[in-house]
């Protein structure tokens, strides 16, 4: 019988797992310990897929890594002796622990962790459980406000959404695209600034630059549309930051600058796109947050989970789905004079108190086939969502990628759909001009590899626009030339700029080649390329890196065959950042099995959120 060192190295060899997670379980274990090498090894590559927390029931007959390599599984598992109680066996090791003590993983309600997502998500847990009304304002007062702001219709969602917010220490609001959420906080804002005794440090958030600039553009419009004193006017900031900015990220550290022994020092934060937050980082905000500091969270649960570990708002928002307490209910309806009913239940979490899903979108109508086409795949109906295409909207298309001719005609497309950006970068405009033209379309792939993933499109774009002598390289081994569009891929504090950021290399006034980015605060920043953390060029870009972004054309490349990255939520977040004109660019089978697939995030916040006073955080 081979030991099991032997047989994890054949599972690298077939990409079951990672040479990382091999590396890792020698560390906790020897082939003295086999059950023990096979669930570090297994829970790290978890990790490494974005899952918080391994389930043991992974490791029964015919389980082990979902069914892949069979015969393989099975000679693992005759070699780390079949175990039935998975639980038991792993806390007679000193590496792993209930949670109590520190050890590197951590086992509980047949779960398995690495020890640094179990802490996370039990912060997590009982922050956002915790999350207690204010004091409370006089409901008079805040009935008038509320109608002042938002009127008296009687199902008003916005509405309801501010009143939770304005009760709660921790809010969370999601929706879909055009639902609202941005004027929703706008006049939330404006509410709790007009019930305020005292000033209050109001604080914006994104997961990444462009989805700050994003909020400062939106509440900054929303805003406008306010009956507001030149007093409340000035209390609300400026502009968004990023989280990383707003935590204080050192450059190459993984230090923060605030942390639970330096907070920050805000009254209220505003996290839009929180559904980009992973685990780590959500964790990492809440120890920064000083305990009198009021939190609201926006996001679409639907879309694309984070890159990193975790699902954090679309966990939170699962326990929404039971609807308000009816002592909760009855206030909001005081609050708002909206109709709600409530309902109680002993497995119900408080949680669900502090949600408010909206539920009516305000972008897309009847005549919009983004919207139409954005609702049948969230709701995973394949079939209506071939209805959408054949009805004739003219804000969508579909084109095949079955063939080489078809290729050649994406690729003639997507240079079309820059054809203006091109044009501006060709009569020297202004960068600000170059850079909005730029945002105007984007090509979006699943993957990053592969002729149909962002490396290949980059690459035969730019064969072809050299080709077109639409670009020129001053030298043949250079990868820069005017026009370039970058993408930063990991975050640099002292430049200012963070992972997503995009820029166009232009000449400056003095005719010397820099980088262009655009910044939260409508300003613009010139680099030289040489200073620039690690980028990628992005005439393509991958969909996860999307997220916080709207174009005014999308067009969504899918590759020729299927793969498990196509899910029903990428396919969604894709969709919706079209703002006015979507193409797609796919086989039918292929799109239809993407809508049937929802991606799975593995993590036990749901279950901790339900019982948070029984964590075990040593």
């Amino acid at each position: 019988m081979r030991k099991i060192s032997e047989l994890l190295r054949e599972a690298v060899e077939k990409r079951l797992i990672r040479a990382l997670d091999l590396q890792f379980a020698h560390m906790l274990a020897d082939d003295e310990q086999p059950a023990l090498m096979l669930a570090a090894a297994c829970v790290s590559a978890e990790a490494g897929e974005g899952h918080v927390c391994l389930p043991l029931d992974h490791f029964r007959d015919g389980q082990l890594f979902a069914g892949r390599q069979p015969e393989l599984a099975a000679e693992i598992w005759r070699t780390v002796g079949q175990p039935e109680d998975w639980q038991h066996l792993l806390l007679q090791s000193h590496a792993v622990s209930d949670g109590s003590k520190p050890t590197p993983l951590v086992v509980a309600q047949q779960r398995l962790y690495l020890h640094r997502m179990w802490r996370g998500e039990g912060h997590v847990a009982r922050f956002i459980a915790t999350g207690q009304a204010v004091p409370a304002f006089n409901d008079a007062d805040l009935q008038q406000i509320l109608n002042e702001l938002f009127g008296d219709r009687p199902d008003d969602w916005q509405k309801i959404a501010a009143a939770v917010a304005i009760t709660r220490h921790i809010s969370v609001i999601s929706g879909g695209p055009g639902t609202g959420k941005t004027t929703t906080v706008a006049k939330l804002l404006a509410a709790l600034i007009r019930l305020s005794q005292q000033k209050l440090r109001i604080r914006l958030a994104a997961p990444t630059g462009k989805a700050a600039a994003r909020l400062t553009e939106s509440l900054g419009k929303a805003l406008q549309a306010l009956r507001l004193s030149d007093a409340e006017r000035t209390a609300f900031p400026e502009e968004a930051t990023t989280l990383h900015r707003l935590l204080g990220a050192q450059p190459n550290s993984q230090r923060l600058r605030y942390h639970a022994g330096n907070p920050l020092h805000l009254d209220v934060l505003v996290v839009d796109e929180a559904s980009m937050v992973d685990l780590p980082m959500m964790a990492n905000l809440i120890a920064a947050l000083p305990k009198h500091a009021r939190v609201i969270f926006l996001g679409d649960r639907d879309q694309l989970a984070s890159v990193e570990a975790g699902a954090v708002l679309g966990d939170i928002c699962r326990c929404a789905e039971a609807g308000y307490s009816t002592a909760r209910a009855r206030q909001l309806a005081l609050l708002t004079g909206c109709q709600l009913d409530g309902a109680d239940g002993e497995d119900m979490p408080d949680v669900r108190d502090s949600i408010c899903l909206l539920r009516k979108s305000y972008r897309f109508d009847a005549r919009s086939g983004i919207g139409q086409l954005a609702q049948a795949v969230n709701a995973g109906d394949a079939k209506a969502a071939e209805k959408v295409f054949g009805a004739g909207f003219e804000d969508i298309c579909r084109s095949e990628l079955s063939s080489a001719e078809h290729y050649q005609q994406l690729l003639e497309q997507g240079i079309a759909g820059y054809e203006e950006y091109l044009t501006l970068l060709q009569r020297n405009a202004d960068a600000d001009d170059v850079l909005a033209a730029f945002a105007r379309y984007r090509l979006l792939c699943a993957l990053r590899e592969g002729p149909f993933g962002v490396a290949g499109l980059n690459e035969r774009i730019e064969r072809q626009l050299l080709k077109q002598r639409r670009i020129r390289r001053p030298q043949a081994q250079s990868r820069w030339y005017i026009g370039r569009p970058v993408m930063i891929a990991r975050n640099d504090s002292a430049l200012g700029l963070f992972n997503g950021d995009i820029g166009v290399a232009m000449n400056d006034a003095s005719g010397a080649l820099k980088v262009f980015f655009p910044l939260p605060d409508g300003t613009i920043k010139a680099v030289q390329p040489s200073r620039l953390p690690p980028h990628d060029t992005a005439w393509a870009m991958t969909v996860h890196k999307s997220q916080g972004s709207e174009f005014e054309h999308t067009a969504l490349v899918l590759p020729n065959h299927y793969l498990p990255v196509l899910t029903r939520e990428l396919v969604y977040t894709a969709i919706t950042r079209a703002r006015s004109r979507l193409t797609l660019y796919t086989d039918r089978q292929i799109f239809a099995r993407a809508v049937a697939v929802r991606t799975q995030r593995r993590s036990g916040l749901v279950e901790r959120l339900r019982a948070p006073h029984q964590e075990i955080l040593f």
